[in-house]
């Protein structure tokens, strides 16, 4: 019985053994038949893909080698393309649909199974949109951001253009927002942008434009801040309070933040009282860009505030700094304070000074005090950047360019009146010259046969009537004329016509020689005259013009 019992226990163990080999041998076939399964991936991950856009499908079968790869569309069983690389491009996305992929080789197994489907959406170019965190225009030296808005999907980076559309001029900080630190007059004007993604890049629209305007005027209300400066501590709490010459009511306290973008104190982060904001306890996702706006749109200028974890701040001014002001920089630090407060002061990561007092003076600030700034305790650490903006008179320039340009304009103006008055008044010479000239022709030859004798005095024809008798006038050798004093009147003859030039008569009295046989003899005149006296010449031969 042993034995058997053996023998038995060794048959069973035997057969078992036999039995698990003859179902190892027998399922092996049935495993070899079982054929290998293939993963399908996009690349790049994000979804949805836009019209144009270049995306990457990967096919992988963990088990065998030398495969061929079929890619399939749809429903359709028949394959739109094949490779030997695992990989199939669309190089410009134009509709969605479903993609999926298998095996093929030479050798057992001959195929995979078919992979996985994978959805390809997309949709057409987006168009981002591009906003500012400064209603109206920008006070010349305060800080305005910009921000690219996309909600599509990820994996975008940022291009920024000013003033034309120009990819060769563009200013590429790759995140969503752009920011001028210190607004000048040359920063005005209209800004775009547009993302991008992908190797090569895929380029979303431009946005619409957005106009940039500057002003030297400040906004009727500003944005107080309670501690005054820029960074501060987590935990410590905030007042934001928008006060002005004016009535600030109807003003209300907005931020800009990563997580929540633009958002109201009302929303939850702070509480309401009027036109005060208060956050009772600070946290770094209190971090962001502060300003009032009113009910009807108008905005201050923005104010950065900074929340830190960090032992150490600076204290900055919120509001930018006129130039030619004193600054003072101190380096402040969580309770306990230390009792050494030696600190080193750094401007755009450059040291400028260490002061054993912690606060460091510029006692006149320029506009190349603009920066970055930061202080650096041995103990404590450093502190996070605050930028410095210094506003300057750049508006004064402009000012007297356009008060130098309004008065030439108005010289010229008067110019032109006086001009277009000589013009006319030398008209009106040219007209009386042509009718005198005229009259002159007329008369002449009425005065050739009564004798009248034409006298030129200047532009105006002045004639003197004389009319000789006898030989007294005949013997006459020396003959002077002397000044003849003219005096308008008025022709009284009805018939007369009036644009007629007026004319005016001299009487001349000739003196002669006396000369015994000879009588003196008397000019006869018109009525209407003006007597001068003529006194002869010794100089013979000569006449004197009239002057």
């Amino acid at each position: 019985m042993p034995l058997l019992t053996t023998f038995l226990t060794n048959f069973r163990v035997v057969q078992f053994v036999d039995i698990s080999n003859a179902v190892n041998q027998s399922i092996s076939p049935l495993n070899a038949s079982v054929l290998p399964r293939a993963t399908l991936t996009v690349e790049p991950r994000w979804s949805p893909v836009f019209t144009g856009e270049s995306v990457t499908l990967k096919c992988e079968i963990q088990s065998h080698s030398n495969w061929r790869y079929q890619w399939y569309k749809g429903s359709s069983r028949t394959a739109v393309s094949q490779s030997l690389t695992n990989t199939f491009t669309i190089r410009s996305a134009a509709d969605q649909d479903q993609y999926c992929c298998r095996g093929e080789r030479e050798n057992r197994p001959s195929s995979s199974q078919f992979s996985n489907r994978v959805n390809l959406s997309v949709k057409e170019k987006p168009k981002p949109e591009l906003t500012s965190s400064h209603k109206g225009a920008a006070l010349i030296g305060n800080p305005v951001v910009l921000y690219c808005e996309l909600d599509q999907s990820a994996g975008w980076r940022f291009y920024w253009s000013k003033h034309t559309q120009s990819p060769e001029n563009e200013t590429k900080p790759e995140t969503h927002s752009y920011t001028i630190s210190s607004v000048s007059v040359s920063d005005g004007g209209q800004y775009w942008c547009r993302a991008g993604r992908g190797t090569p890049v895929y380029y979303t629209h431009y946005s619409d434009a957005l106009w940039i305007n500057t002003t030297d005027v400040s906004p009727p209300v500003s944005l107080m801040v309670s501690p005054s400066r820029t960074q501060h501590f987590s935990a410590d709490s905030l007042s934001l309070s928008c006060e002005g010459q004016s009535d600030s009511t109807g003003w209300r306290v907005r931020r800009y933040t990563h997580s929540q973008k633009v958002s109201n104190c009302s929303s939850g982060w702070g509480s309401v009282t009027g036109s005060t904001c208060s956050i009772s306890s600070l946290s770094t996702s209190h971090t962001g860009l502060y300003w009032c706006e009113s009910e009807s749109g108008e905005s201050s200028n923005p104010v950065n505030i900074t929340v830190t974890n960090n032992n150490g701040i600076l204290d900055s001014p919120v509001h930018p700094i006129m130039e030619g002001d004193p600054l003072t920089l101190h380096c402040l630090y969580r309770d306990p304070k230390p009792t050494n407060l030696t600190a080193e002061f750094y401007k755009d990561g450059s040291l400028l000074q260490t002061q054993t007092t912690g606060e460091m003076t510029i006692r006149t600030v320029s506009k190349s005090d603009e920066g970055l700034y930061h202080c650096k305790h041995p103990e404590r650490g450093e502190s996070p950047q605050s930028g410095i903006s210094v506003r300057t008179a750049e508006s004064a320039p402009d000012l007297v360019i356009v008060v130098v340009g309004v008065s030439f304009a108005g010289l010229f103006i008067i110019l032109l009146i006086l001009l277009w008055c000589y013009r006319t008044h030398k008209g009106h010479l040219e007209n009386i010259n042509q009718m005198s000239v005229q009259n002159q022709r007329e008369s002449g030859a009425e005065d050739s046969q009564s004798g009248h004798l034409p006298v030129q005095a200047g532009d105006v024809h002045v004639y003197d009537t004389m009319q000789r008798a006898g030989e007294a006038a005949d013997e006459l050798s020396d003959v002077t004329y002397s000044q003849v004093l003219r005096k308008n009147k008025k022709l009284k003859n009805k018939d007369a016509d009036t644009g007629s030039m007026e004319v005016t008569y001299a009487e001349i009295e000739l003196k002669t020689k006396k000369k015994p046989k000879k009588k003196q003899e008397m000019i006869s005149v018109n009525a209407d005259t003006v007597y001068s006296e003529v006194k002869q010449n010794t100089n013979e031969g000569k006449i004197n013009s009239i002057e």
